[in-house]
């Protein structure tokens, strides 16, 4: 993989080049492995393998680092909202959800 290709990390958000995307390497902001399926431009959760790559292998674990021919760097949405990262759509919608029932000083 060449080092022009970059992407994002799953866990925290933190940009990263493609020389980070090796086997062996971890991000650097949360120490999360980066060749994984969730930092993979093919990751569907929607999907039944979660992968759009009709060809690839079936991936049991995630967020394990695995030897997929497929694998392309992506810019998934980070899993924690990610580091000064604004708050997620499914984040902002669960919030706004807890806020309508939250218990009032008092009652």
């Amino acid at each position: 993989m060449g080092s022009d290709m970059s992407g994002t990390c799953w866990k925290c958000g933190r940009a990263l080049a493609g020389v980070e995307y090796s086997r062996r390497e971890s991000c650097p902001g949360c120490d999360a492995e980066t060749r994984v399926c969730r930092n993979c431009r093919h990751y569907d959760p929607r999907n039944s393998s979660a992968c759009r790559e009709p060809h690839a292998e079936l991936v049991g674990e995630k967020e394990k680092p695995n030897f997929c021919e497929f694998f392309q760097p992506g810019s998934p949405e980070p899993a924690g909202g990610g580091a000064g990262q604004p708050p997620s759509g499914e984040r902002k919608a669960k919030d706004a959800f807890d806020s309508l029932f939250k218990k009032k000083p008092g009652s």
